[in-house]
């Protein structure tokens, strides 16, 4: 008997020497095995293509498919054949805006109550204020206008060169007077580089509205002694919207100073184009430091 308990005695013993032990172990397993679960697994290897690149979805990029752009499909309207030409009278205006005054020869040749008149003169003319003296040549010789804006009750000064009308010697008259407008299209105060330009670039602004307008260049063409760009506007046929039917605008390739314009009208039926109206300066010196007595109706080389 007492054996047996010194037996059950030992054995609770060993239990209890051989339990903490234990414990220590199973706590190491625990975590080698939990260790074990946490580490990440290597991710396979894709397969590729030899010769093409991985190239990660959009999801993995984050991204959604890009929409085509409403714009892409819009064509832009074409640019009117007109507006170019517009540019290069607008280019003219640009050069003037440097001059001050200059002398010219302007010749015109104006379809006027039915039959053409040719008028040449010797001009000077200057910005500020607005002022022009005329001395004509030809057929007029020895006539002379003069006009400055604010003076002389801004009227025109004008006085015959010979024949009887000369006797009457020095009038004013209206810049719109029917007696100027017998034998002008236009009226002085309409006179000058820049007002030539400034109408047609007026009427070509109004006229690009419309189709039915064909425009050619030159740029070759010759005027006297000057290699100019000749701008052509033509329409084919005749509307209320169109003045003429050939424009031509010459532009002096050295200066780009405008040189001539010419208008026609529409031909009859089987005829060829009229001439309307010419206007050409040549001999043209900018800048030449005009004063107050080159438009003095007093200067003693004038006859008023």
């Amino acid at each position: 008997m007492r054996k047996h308990e010194m037996t059950q005695s030992a054995a609770q013993c060993l239990r209890l020497r051989w339990m903490p032990r234990l414990s220590v172990i199973g706590l190491l397993l625990f975590t080698v095995l939990s260790a074990q679960a946490q580490e990440p697994r290597e991710r396979p290897l894709s397969r590729t293509v030899p010769g093409r690149e991985t190239v990660p979805s959009q999801r993995e990029r984050g991204t959604t498919p890009a929409r085509p752009s409403s714009s892409t499909n819009e064509s832009r309207p074409a640019e009117h054949p007109l507006k170019p030409a517009i540019r290069l009278a607008e280019a003219c205006l640009e050069t003037l805006e440097d001059i001050e005054d200059y002398t010219a020869l302007l010749s015109t040749r104006e379809y006027v109550n039915g039959t053409i008149v040719v008028h040449t003169m010797a001009m000077k003319f200057r910005e500020e204020p607005f002022s022009v003296y005329f001395k004509f040549g030809g057929e007029h010789a020895g006539r002379e206008v003069l006009y400055v804006e604010g003076q002389n009750q801004n009227m025109l000064l004008a006085h015959e060169g010979s024949g009887l009308k000369s006797l009457v010697g020095t009038v004013s008259l209206s810049p719109e007077s029917p007696e100027i407008l017998k034998e002008n299209r236009h009226t002085i105060t309409d006179a000058g580089l820049r007002n030539m330009v400034n109408h047609m670039i007026t009427r070509w602004e109004e006229e690009s509205r419309y189709g039915e307008c064909e425009v050619k260049y030159y740029p070759k063409a010759k005027l006297n002694d000057s290699e100019c760009l000749v701008i052509e506007c033509r329409h084919p046929t005749p509307h209320r919207q169109f003045k003429f039917h050939i424009s031509r605008l010459f532009i002096d390739r050295e200066t780009n100073l405008p040189m001539r314009v010419e208008n026609y009208a529409f031909p009859r039926q089987g005829g060829k184009p009229m001439l309307v109206e010419e206007y050409t300066y040549s001999e043209i010196k900018t800048n030449v430091g005009l004063t107050d007595a080159d438009f003095d109706r007093k200067n003693p080389r004038y006859a008023f």
